[in-house]
């Protein structure tokens, strides 16, 4: 009994350990005060950042991110953060351009839209 009950905790210890469950998540871009993007991915906590938020596109709009206190696209671009995702890809973090906002206006219009184009399809 004592024997199986070892073999059981070695074997799903090795199994826990061995396997890949997936990583944890982060939204970045959204509190000046929060760390670079360079010491979220040094901080091996993360598998994902999603860099939040692109928040104005399509329509003929020139594309704009807000990335609150990090950068200003008005004045630099945010061109700071181009190195930072390759630094981030480089450690094995993969990064992500969340698209839309917080607000979920997008999503909305969007599903307006094709509910639009369904009434006037019939």
């Amino acid at each position: 009994m004592a024997f199986n009950l070892l073999f059981s905790s070695i074997l799903f210890l090795a199994i826990v350990k061995n396997s890949i469950a997936g990583g944890i998540a982060i939204y970045w871009g959204q509190n000046g005060n929060e760390a670079t993007l360079n010491d979220t991915c040094n901080s091996g906590r993360y598998a994902y950042v999603n860099l939040a938020f692109l928040n104005k596109f399509g329509n003929g709009q020139t594309p704009e991110i807000n990335l609150a206190g990090h950068c200003n696209p008005a004045v630099n671009g945010c061109t700071i953060v181009g190195p930072e995702i390759k630094h981030c890809q480089k450690l094995g973090v993969k990064v992500m351009l969340s698209i839309g906002g917080g607000g979920g206006r997008f999503s909305q219009q969007l599903s307006m839209s094709r509910w639009e184009r369904r009434l006037e399809q019939g």
